[in-house]
């Protein structure tokens, strides 16, 4: 017979004790530690069906099965579509997107597949078929049903054997087998568990809806994290139109690939051309405004990197990166001083990659370097240059991958100059329709990009 046991379990990273502690030792977060009562049954666990060993060359890799979303951007991301049995976890801040990309995704499948079903329990039948005329996405295909206990969804997937199972969200399902709230650990990891066996036993992809809490994470917390085949990040702000869709696990693909997408009157559209989008507003003729050339997965993305250097009012000036790694700013700044001869001692100095994008390679240091240096001279870049390569710590430009890939994105966007590392000049000798110029040292891409001696 199943036994009682008390514990105590951290509701923001999962971490147990038998006793109460104020802070928790895992994360230190204050006051998170949660009483949960659990039951340890002792008995044989049918969790997973047994199964008869095969050799590994006779297994099918379901590769040609994947199911395409009717969304390219999302199709990208997950690698070229939906694997069935797979369980997919979508992630993001309040308001992003998240339940609109996946009533979007479940009225597409069930348009091209079959029936799909949408398990909410946030949300009526009526208000989800409210949001559903609004994107335009009314299909007798796709049902609706408000419903939060496991046991019951695993029963109407049986019953009703559907395509494609959207389950929005995982904090309000619960089990009857754990005797704490909806949206604790306990809850999130064994109806996670339960999900996850229906995809693996019936075949079925499950996409399932998780909140993220102020610290970025997800509610519940991460435990699952681990347990999910996929996990898909919504990043941007709820403010603006743009939405960047991430992978930060992926067992069936790539996890560098991005998807861009618009959130407009009828749901979220797809960016096809992400650099265009990024690149709309920039301004021409001002002094610290640098495109460089990122590479997402195997996606080129051009983006403008914006700097500000200006006299400091305090002892300590400031730094600030957004959309770049902050450490990766103070290193580039470092280099300037050192190798350069460039003071930003009593100079603040801000750079942001604007369109909201993070961009993490090395291949913008150069781009950063030199609207650092645009920015302290007043002297403006060419609108027509672009600016690429990694830079080292003796201030030497080293060479990138895939710089062709990066050079014809630019031609596309009518870019007629490329400052690029001189180790990838050789690649490139066959452009006619632009000028490429190799660099060996920042001093000289400063020369070449701003017209002067630094």
């Amino acid at each position: 017979m199943a036994k009682a046991k008390i514990k105590h379990v951290c509701q923001e990273c999962g971490h147990e004790e038998l006793k109460w502690c104020g802070r928790c030792p895992g994360c230190g977060s204050w006051n998170s530690m949660v009483e949960e009562l659990t039951r340890e049954n002792r008995g044989r666990s049918d969790r997973f069906t047994e199964e008869v060993p095969v050799p590994i060359t006779e297994v099918s890799d379901g590769s040609e099965q994947r199911m395409f979303t009717g969304i390219s951007e999302l199709d990208r991301v997950l690698g070229g579509g939906i694997v069935p049995g797979s369980l997919i976890l979508v992630g993001g801040d309040p308001g992003i997107g998240k339940s609109t990309l996946a009533l979007q995704v479940a009225a597409s499948v069930a348009e091209t597949y079959g029936q799909s079903l949408y398990i909410t329990g946030e949300e009526s039948a009526s208000q989800t078929k409210m949001r559903a005329s609004r994107l335009g996405r009314l299909t007798k295909d796709l049902f609706v049903v408000t419903e939060t206990s496991v046991s019951h969804i695993r029963d109407l997937a049986e019953r009703f054997q559907p395509r494609f199972i959207v389950i929005d969200s995982i904090q309000t399902v619960f089990t009857e087998d754990i005797p704490s709230s909806p949206g604790s650990v306990a809850q999130v990891r064994e109806c996670t568990g339960h999900l996850m066996q229906m995809a693996k036993t019936r075949n079925i992809p499950v996409m399932i809806v998780g909140h993220v809490t102020k610290d970025g994470f997800l509610a519940g917390p991460r435990v699952l994290e681990h347990m999910v085949d996929a996990v898909l990040y919504f990043e941007g702000e709820r403010h603006h139109a743009f939405r960047v869709l991430r992978a930060v696990k992926n067992r069936f693909g790539s996890t560098n690939e991005i998807g861009v997408f618009e959130m407009g009157d009828h749901g979220l559209l797809e960016v096809v051309n992400p650099s265009q989008v990024f690149l709309a507003e920039r301004p021409t003729g001002v002094s610290g405004s640098v495109v460089a050339a990122g590479l997402e997965g195997t996606r080129p993305v051009l983006v403008e990197i914006q700097a500000l250097v200006s006299p400091s009012s305090f002892g300590n000036p400031r730094r600030m990166a957004s959309g770049i790694d902050y450490n990766r700013l103070n290193l580039i700044l470092a280099v300037l001083e050192k190798r350069v001869g460039i003071h930003f001692g009593t100079q603040d100095a801000y750079v942001n990659a604007a369109g909201g994008v993070r961009l993490d390679e090395p291949a913008v240091d150069l781009g950063m370097a030199v609207a650092l240096a645009s920015s302290l001279r007043d002297i403006p870049v060419d609108s027509h240059t672009m600016v690429f390569g990694e830079v080292g710590l003796t201030g030497e430009v080293r060479g990138i991958s895939q710089a062709l890939k990066r050079i014809n994105e630019g031609i596309k966007l009518g870019f007629q100059t490329f400052i690029i590392p001189m180790a990838n000049l050789n690649q490139c000798r066959d452009f006619t329709e632009a000028e490429i110029i190799g660099v060996k040292e920042v001093r000289e891409a400063f020369d070449r990009a701003l017209g002067v001696n630094v």
